[in-house]
């Protein structure tokens, strides 16, 4: 068994899988209301602009925490978007889980 071949079998199965395929055609959605869209843009510029800092080591001001938050309960109000957030949560779920599955090898070598 190649352990590559069977990393792209699990990209496949991924593609495939209802929860990517449904927050694909959600943001297709989306991107088809640029209100919607632009609104959304502007969200995840702020929230990626937030996790460089985190990464970096500097943890952002509450203020702008509390900013993000506040922009994410508005956008969660529009019916498309808090479908798209409820999808990208469905499959982050299932990626933490393959993720988890993946790791318990390395966890089982290290005890």
């Amino acid at each position: 068994m190649n352990v590559h071949d069977r990393a792209y079998e699990l990209a496949k199965a991924i593609k495939e899988s209802s929860e990517y395929n449904d927050m694909l055609a959600i943001r297709a959605q989306i991107s088809q209301d640029a209100s919607s869209k632009n609104a959304l843009e502007d969200f995840r510029q702020r929230q990626n602009e937030l996790q460089q800092k985190m990464a970096a080591g500097a943890m952002p001001p509450p203020e702008e925490m509390e900013k993000l938050q506040k922009l994410y309960d508005e956008l969660a109000l529009n019916p498309g978007i808090k479908r798209l957030f409820d999808a990208e949560r469905r499959l982050s779920i299932v990626l933490e889980d393959v993720q988890r599955i993946i790791a318990e090898p390395l966890q089982a070598m290290l005890k």
